[in-house]
């Protein structure tokens, strides 16, 4: 079961997602459509930037939410959220709403299986995969918005949809060191030798407050008796 997770954990891989997304940006420089093509490199950008950061926030200073388990946005989860709806939502830019929209669907439920592998490979929590769906969706519906006054980009469907299908099955399976450069990042702007673990940061959970003595109530005296 596990090599069925790890097949479909390596469509998210930053080794498959990045080379698709600067292809879509090719293309969309060959079909002339230079406002879609920038918003999606400065939405792309954008998204990978808050992933980065939320790595690096725990690694180098043990950021976090304990109580979800939340140690940085699944960077697989992003890249397969934010990169497959859009090349489906751009490749059926010629068909009727309704079958865009519901390819587009189709592409996301893809990236949600994503998301699930991590979690089934123990490789990230529920709220990190989630997390990465929330960040990944918004970058795809900001570029739906900001493109949403132009003309259908005049783009070579087959052949797009086919090296694209190309890449991404020549690149399964292979894998570039994200985690290690952004824990070398983390190490350096932190200063320290050694970088946050989840582990070992879930077991340091914050002592509770001491709870402030109360002093005992003192009798009320009886009012001295009238003579």
């Amino acid at each position: 079961m596990s090599n069925f997770w790890i097949t479909i954990t390596d469509f998210g891989s930053a080794a498959v997602t990045v080379p698709l997304a600067a292809a879509l940006i090719l293309w969309l420089l060959s079909a002339r459509a230079w406002h879609a093509a920038f918003a999606w490199i400065a939405l792309f950008g954008a998204g990978s930037l808050v992933v980065a950061v939320s790595k690096v926030m725990f690694l180098g200073w043990g950021l976090g939410v304990r109580e979800i388990d939340f140690t940085g946005v699944s960077g697989h989860t992003f890249f397969a959220a934010t990169v497959y709806p859009v090349i489906a939502w751009l490749l059926l830019s010629k068909l009727p709403w309704p079958w865009r929209v519901l390819g587009t669907v189709v592409a996301a439920a893809g990236s949600v299986a994503v998301g699930v592998s991590r979690v089934a490979l123990s490789a990230h929590s529920v709220s990190e995969s989630i997390a990465g769906c929330i960040v990944g969706f918004s970058v795809c519906a900001a570029f739906a918005w900001y493109t949403r006054g132009d003309d259908a980009p005049n783009l070579k469907t087959l052949p797009m949809a086919a090296s694209l299908f190309v890449l991404m099955m020549w690149l399964h399976g292979e894998s570039v060191p994200t985690q290690r450069w952004i824990t070398d990042i983390a190490l350096i702007m932190s200063g320290r030798e050694q970088p946050f673990k989840r582990y070992s940061w879930l077991a340091r959970k914050p002592a509770p407050a001491p709870a402030i003595p109360v002093a005992p109530a003192l009798p009320t005296p009886s009012p001295a008796p009238v003579r």
